[in-house]
């Protein structure tokens, strides 16, 4: 009867409206929504990193000296440099192709142009002429080879004589099918 005694003391010596009932509710959500809640604070401080992350990374000047830095980063900066050159390198090649192509384009115009107009007047296409031309002076630059006649004159398959192939009849015995 003493400690109820004792119970009732404290309760009655403390009102109500006074108890602090934060820790009660404050159990009563974490066993109700616990994972959830371990989970959003997880998300939210990884979420907290990547944006620190992010932003060193942005206001983050030319390095220095990379004798200092990490061999990482010394790495990635090679790296980074290695490409952007490489990229200039094929920029470069790049506007030349195209120049080289809109000149071959521009010639090719003007001899379409210069052959209408060969036409119009009545006069043979040139154009045809300087090609006929190379085409005689790059087969007159080749070696002319004799060429063998393919069937031997004397050789005739159906007589049987002359040839080095002749028929032969195939083994004795049953076929080896299964």
């Amino acid at each position: 009867m003493e400690a109820q005694d004792g119970a009732r003391v404290l309760n009655e010596d403390v009102p109500p409206e006074s108890q602090d009932l934060s820790f009660v509710l404050a159990s009563a959500f974490l066993s109700e929504y616990g994972w959830y809640a371990a989970i959003v604070c997880g998300g939210v401080y990884l979420l907290l990193q990547h944006l620190r992350k992010n932003r060193s990374t942005d206001s983050q000047s030319p390095p220095v000296s990379t004798s200092s830095q990490d061999p990482e980063v010394r790495r990635h900066v090679s790296l980074e440099a290695s490409r952007r050159r490489m990229q200039e390198e094929q920029d470069a090649r790049a506007a030349e192709f195209r120049e080289r192509q809109q000149r071959l384009e521009e010639d090719k115009r003007r001899q379409k142009i210069e052959m209408w107009e060969s036409m119009k007047e009545g006069k043979s296409y040139k154009g045809k002429a300087q090609s006929t031309e190379e085409a005689t002076s790059s087969s007159s630059l080749r070696p002319k080879t004799e060429k063998k006649p393919l069937r031997n004159s004397g050789y005739s398959p159906l007589s049987g004589d002359g040839g080095t192939c002749s028929w032969r009849p195939g083994r004795r015995g049953p076929s080896t099918g299964g």
